[in-house]
């Protein structure tokens, strides 16, 4: 693996930070491939209770590096194959998406374009007051990739996400935090702790009824609202035999706060 990805586990927290801060942390293709495989790992670690996204320096993702896509452009591929290619690595968003575990992107700057996508792929987005949110293709000459269409349309509207690729507003993290794109917004002094601080409460939770969550909000996505009360009422009960909701239950009675192990 190269140098471009930092991977930290710790407290059954993953790490996983974009390392090419000279670069903005720019999206490399070697980059690309090692987050590919890390996520495609962590989806399948039932150790891992909660999955952290960050970029080393002053910016979080300045998207996708247009030098090494330049430099990689193979006249030889047909447009199937360049297409299948960045299709695969467009993937990172999905398996971000619908893995069964909480995923939080941290910002401590910039995120644009691909970086965007990638960071609204997350559960949660947490961002330094300084940092900078824009979509940025249209200014590339992009029409956008790695999902941000979608989760951009699902989070704020149709007619808002249209505006903000179509004119590539800059907006300030308070800018979009008014717009629910950024769920928390701290200085550039207390990210950490704040980040943390939710990071800790997650990766402490019940983290089934966590997973069951997700599928129930992705579920609900689809806009099928029997699908919906048919899967709630599914791991719902499920959740009833857990000794996490059990423990739960006699913590409420107790007046003590629960412990959750995931069991």
């Amino acid at each position: 693996m190269s140098n471009d990805l930092i991977i930290n586990k710790e407290n059954s927290i993953l790490k996983i930070t974009f390392n090419r801060p000279e670069r903005r942390n720019a999206l490399s293709h070697d980059m690309l491939n090692d987050f590919y495989h890390e996520l495609i790992k962590a989806e399948n670690d039932s150790s891992i209770r909660a999955v952290v996204l960050t970029g080393a320096g002053n910016a979080f993702c300045a998207g996708g590096d247009l030098k090494d896509m330049a430099e990689r452009d193979n006249e030889e591929e047909t447009i199937q194959e360049k297409t299948n290619n960045l299709r695969r690595m467009m993937e990172t968003s999905r398996i971000l998406h619908e893995m069964p575990i909480p995923t939080i992107a941290v910002l401590p700057g910039a995120a644009a374009g691909a970086g965007l996508s990638i960071a609204l792929a997350c559960d949660l987005r947490i961002a330094s007051e300084n940092a900078k949110i824009t979509t940025a293709f249209a200014k590339a000459g992009f029409p956008g990739d790695f999902g941000g269409t979608f989760f951009l349309t699902h989070i704020i509207g149709t007619a808002k996400a249209r505006e903000l690729y179509y004119l590539s507003s800059v907006l300030t993290a308070n800018e979009a935090k008014e717009l629910g794109i950024i769920n928390r917004v701290a200085s550039d002094e207390n990210l950490e702790s704040v980040a943390n601080e939710v990071i800790e409460q997650i990766a402490t939770g019940p983290s089934t009824a966590y997973r069951y969550m997700k599928h129930n909000m992705n579920l609900a996505e689809k806009g099928d609202l029997n699908a919906s009360l048919d899967s709630e009422a599914l791991y719902q009960t499920l959740c009833r035999d857990t000794e996490d909701h059990q423990n739960a239950a006699k913590s409420f009675v107790a007046k003590e706060k629960p412990v959750f192990t995931g069991r």
